[in-house]
Formats: C-alpha cells, structure tokens, sequence
C-alpha cells in the first residue's frame, strides 16, 4: 500500500464532523495521517472539540494547524507543508467519502504509473428527485463534471513541491485547483481520473449567493494573467457570461448617463438593451428550475445584480492583478 495523507481545510462548518465521520467508517488502508486546518481569522475555543471526536482511533493521527483566514488555497499550502507521505490526498470540509474510498484509493494509487502526478475522485451530487433543481443545486452538481477539483483530489507531493504548491493569491475556493492542475501538467506531469467516490451534498444557501460568486471573477482575470487568454480551454473550463454581462452593464450606464444629460431617446435605446440582456438571461436561469415563486423571484433579482457585480469584479480583477507574469515566465 502506498502511504498517503490528508489534508482538509476547514472553517469548522456544521458538515466538518460528517466529512470526518465518512473518513473514519471508509474500509481499507487508514491514512498516514491527516491535517487539518483551521482557517477561520478567529478561532473559537472549542468548536472543533465534537467534528474530532468522531475520527475514533484516527485522532490519534490528526494535526490540527492554523491557517490565519488566508483562504484555501494558502491552508492547503500549510497543511502540504507538514505532510511526509509519498501522496497528498485533499478533501473538502463538506464532502463525505463512499463507504469503501480508503480501499479504492489505495487501488487508484497503485495504478499511477510514474508519471502520474494526480488522481482526481469522482463527485457525486445528489439531487432531488421530486422537483427539478434550483439555481444553485444545478451549480452545485457542476462539481460533477469538473476537472481536478480539490473536493477529492490526490496529488504526489513530490509534484506539489515542484510547482510550488497552490497559488496563494487565489483567496477563494474557485480556480485555485485549475490553477495548480495547469502548472502541474506544464511541468510534464499527467493527471488520470481515478475510480473511488464522494459524496458531496448541496449546503443550505440563502437567496443572495449567486450575486457573492460574482467574486470569482477576479480569479479568472488572474487565470488569463497566468495562463493566458486561452486558459479556459486548457483548463476544460465553461466560459460563462462576463462578455454579455459586461454588455448589460455597459447598457444600463448608458442609459443612465444618456437620460441624465438630456438624450432621451439614445437613453431609451440603451435602456430597452440592458431590459432585454436582462430578461434573456433570467429566462436562462429560471426555465431548467422548479420555477417556484421564491425560486422565480429570486432568479429575477439576482439576475438584475449579477451583471454589474460580475462586471466590477472582472475589473478589479484586472486591476489587482495588472502586474501577474505568465507562471511559466515566473518558474524560470
């Protein structure tokens, strides 16, 4: 058996004590040991006291370090930086292994030829089988389909090493994956996917977290930094919106502006535009769901902010990041 190590980065949520139960009852080779961080900016005294105690004889190979609300990517770093075992196993706080992972890591491991330097999990999302899935379900169950998530990823750590681990200026869980996938197969490395399973549940989300996502914009003007304008093709990637959410936005001040300075029917045009991005894209959002009155509601007034929050934090991505080098320019 091949030795490995976990490492979770964790905010101590409420499906932290699932996440290490699910570890602790999976049958087969036990990890060497298991790292978890704790990267909440102040940590209460005490909340990790039960999610510890359902490891069992597992605690006994647990550290737990502090990861200073840096976010996950530089908690993954700090828990990479501890480990001693050949592999790095990294899992999320809110996914649950399948009852016989260990055995069928152990198995994924033993079948990576050298070259091998990662082998990703696959992810299940359950969904309701009543009702179609709203929004931010459908989102969720995307994690299915994506390349080298972190949810359950397995790395070399030599690898890891080489390429310098996660970049640190990814402050969120977005991107920071992708990022790490593309450097390590630029370095010659090869990634497989491998056959064991986890479980990951969609978390209770309230109305507005569409419009916070946003935020990731700013990532992905770091990706086009470091891996140039074509990143979301190496990185097997969707596209998304932010050109036809850049328009709505352009549209909507416009119009504004144009009514403001007394062009009343420039102003109209530009305002008929932004109502028509508008409205395309909150049909695209509602149709596939359950189209309940909260979840249309909900859709149509996300769908109003999402454009200019994406818009603004793409450009304040660009602008935080104006001075990133591509990363291969940076290795050497």
């Amino acid at each position: 058996m091949t030795p490995y190590a976990v490492v979770i980065p964790t905010l101590v949520r409420d499906t932290l004590a699932d996440c290490l139960a699910a570890l602790a009852a999976a049958t087969g080779p036990r990890p060497e040991e298991i790292v978890l961080v704790d990267d909440r900016p102040y940590p209460e005294p005490g909340k990790l006291e039960h999610p510890l105690s359902v490891l069992g004889d597992l605690r006994e190979r647990t550290t737990v370090l502090g990861g200073g609300g840096r976010g996950p990517a530089a908690a993954r770093n700090t828990g990479l930086r501890a480990v001693t075992a050949p592999w790095t196993v990294f899992l999320d706080d809110d996914v649950q292994v399948g009852p016989h992972w260990c055995d069928q890591l152990a198995e994924d491991l033993a079948e990576a030829a050298p070259d091998i330097a990662g082998v990703q999990g696959v992810i299940a999302v359950p969904l309701p089988g009543e009702r179609r899935p709203t929004d931010w379900e459908r989102g969720t169950a995307g994690l299915a389909r994506a390349h080298w998530i972190t949810a359950d990823m397995a790395y070399r750590t030599e690898a890891l090493k080489q390429v310098g681990g996660f970049d640190e200026r990814f402050r969120r869980a977005f991107r920071e994956d992708a990022d790490l996938a593309l450097r390590v197969l630029d370095a010659g490395w090869r990634i497989r996917q491998g056959r064991r399973t986890t479980r990951h549940p969609v978390r209770p989300a309230d109305r507005w977290v569409s419009v916070r996502q946003q935020r990731g914009n700013a990532d992905d003007a770091l990706m086009r930094h470091l891996h140039g304008r074509d990143w979301w093709d190496k990185a097997v990637a969707p596209r998304g919106r932010i050109r036809k959410h850049a328009a709505i936005t352009t549209a909507g001040v416009a119009a504004c502006a144009l009514a403001a300075t007394g062009h009343a029917r420039a102003a109209t045009a530009c305002a008929l535009g932004w109502a028509a991005g508008t409205a395309e894209f909150a049909r695209a959002r509602i149709a596939p769901g359950p189209r309940t009155r909260r979840e249309v509601t909900t859709m149509l007034a996300t769908s109003v902010l999402i454009p200019p929050a994406a818009t603004w934090h793409r450009l304040t991505g660009e602008w935080r990041h104006r001075h990133a080098h591509a990363w291969q320019e940076v290795a050497r």
